[in-house]
């Protein structure tokens, strides 16, 4: 899908057609879009394939087409009856007739800027709109670790009730999740590492405050990720502890009740055997064999509750 928008007189425009200064956002295009997309802007056919692949790292290139600058964005993808937080690359490319973001799905930082939740937002001032992008990227990082710390508490509690693996199992896809996020951030740090370097790109004034803002907010998703990841993968272990020593617990106690009732079954094997046995002749005997076995059942009882098996 292609859309294209521009930005006159301080009005965010949708337009029809491409043209001078517009701003084209491609999700999942067609090849036949993308080939319109390069004949217009003249850029490399790998600069729009670049976000196409699920598995791209952030980097920038520089060509004399314009430059290429892809980075991790965090979404949410329904797994089972679940969900996961996941990335996907997201490709800016910055050329003479205008500006090209490419995803291969819909994604929410795009459609801040589209349904105007983005203040002093401008089509024409293309690196300050990268950076803009940049900054509503970390915040978005930011919001979904605040969503998975949520999920985690939630989770948690639930184990305190059940202790089944359906909530270790959410416990490991919000962890995987942490490993996810990590990842792209690291990733996204360098990128803006390079873009504080480069000088290739045009500024204005304000660009370099706005640049450390995206650098700090990343940072700080960064740290953010690092602590609940921590929080999350002592707690899983805590758990699995907990259930392991449950398990135990069990055992403990059915090979505790094994014992007791093998008492009386070892003492009426000894009195049904075939040959002559005490209290053969008494008419009480059958209830005196029972006290016996009850004696020894009580006694086995209370060495078992002294050694702490129950």
């Amino acid at each position: 899908m292609t859309d294209i928008f521009a930005t006159r007189s301080g009005a965010f425009l949708r337009l029809s057609a491409f043209e001078e200064g517009c701003w084209v956002h491609l999700t999942d295009p067609e090849p036949d879009e993308i080939q319109s997309v390069m004949d217009f802007f003249c850029v490399d056919e790998d600069f729009v394939k670049a976000a196409l692949d699920e598995e791209e790292s952030p980097h920038i290139e520089h060509e004399e087409c314009g430059t290429l600058i892809i980075v991790d964005i965090p979404i949410v993808q329904p797994e089972e009856q679940s969900f996961i937080y996941t990335t996907l690359p997201l490709g800016v490319i910055l050329c003479e007739k205008g500006i090209i973001t490419v995803c291969l799905k819909e994604t929410t930082i795009i459609e801040d800027f589209i349904n105007g939740r983005v203040r002093a937002f401008s089509v024409n001032k293309k690196y300050r709109f990268l950076l803009q992008i940049l900054y509503r990227n970390a915040s978005k990082f930011l919001q979904y670790l605040k969503q998975i710390d949520k999920a985690s508490s939630v989770v948690e509690t639930e184990l305190h009730k059940s202790m089944k693996n359906r909530e270790l199992i959410q416990m490991l896809r919000l962890e995987k999740s942490l490993v996810y996020f990590s990842t792209s951030l690291k990733g996204n740090e360098l990128v803006l590492e390079k873009l504080l370097r480069t000088n290739s790109l045009t500024r204005y004034p304000d660009d370099e405050d706005l640049l450390e803002d995206v650098i700090i907010e990343n940072k700080q998703a960064i740290e953010m990720c690092t602590i609940y990841r921590d929080i999350l993968s002592g707690t899983m272990d805590a758990y699995a502890s907990v259930i392991s020593n449950n398990l135990n617990i069990v055992m403990k106690l059915l090979a505790a009740v094994t014992i007791i009732l093998s008492v009386p079954q070892i003492i009426y094997s000894l009195f049904g055997m075939n040959t002559a046995v005490p209290f053969e002749g008494n008419p009480a005997g059958f209830w005196i064999v029972l006290g016996i076995s009850l004696a020894a059942t009580l006694i086995a009882t209370i060495i078992m509750w002294r050694r702490k098996m129950f």
